[in-house]
């Protein structure tokens, strides 16, 4: 059994279908995507897995450029209301864990997962990398490590638009590294 299928085998047994290997040298980082968390996202300072708690998007680009073989997976989802995000992303979220732990375990030392979206493992963050009450689950989002999610996941054939409100079916996505 070639790694390819003994990591497909893993991932179906951890529910996993949708998803896509990628080349990380691919994957599309940007300075663009930090200065939109830097103007415009809320979680920017706040969150101890989110920027300037993380890499320097150089930093980002070199760690990417670590590892030959990574994994996008897909989830869609339509909530009935905004807030109902945070809750899903969190179950999602803590269910990749367990799958990037498995595949630790399966003999990928590298393994690191990018979360779906902000860490939410906690109530309430800390705020500081230094200070973070759950440092070993905590993970960064593709965005927080400057990923361009949209030029990187279209290059797999997978769909992302910018959605104009919440009724509409999000596209969301997580990365896993392997090596």
């Amino acid at each position: 059994m070639d790694n390819h299928t003994k990591l497909e085998t893993l991932f179906a047994d951890h529910g996993y279908a949708d998803f896509r290997w990628i080349k990380p040298g691919s994957i599309v980082v940007s300075q663009w995507v930090r200065l939109k968390c830097l103007f415009g996202c809320r979680n920017y300072g706040r969150n101890a897995s989110c920027p300037p708690n993380v890499p320097s998007v150089l930093e980002c680009r070199q760690f990417f450029d670590e590892y030959e073989a990574g994994v996008i997976f897909r989830f869609e989802k339509k909530l009935d209301q905004p807030e109902d995000r945070h809750a899903w992303s969190k179950g999602v979220n803590r269910e990749l864990l367990r799958l990037e732990r498995a595949v630790f375990l399966a003999g990928y030392p590298k393994a690191f997962l990018l979360f779906m979206d902000s860490c939410y493992l906690c109530v309430d963050c800390s705020g500081a990398r230094t200070q973070c009450k759950n440092p070993i689950e905590a993970r960064p989002t593709p965005e927080a490590m400057a990923v361009d999610v949209f030029s990187t996941v279209r290059q797999y054939g997978y769909p992302i638009e910018v959605l104009s409100d919440y009724s509409q079916e999000m596209n969301r996505y997580a990365f896993l590294l392997i090596e």
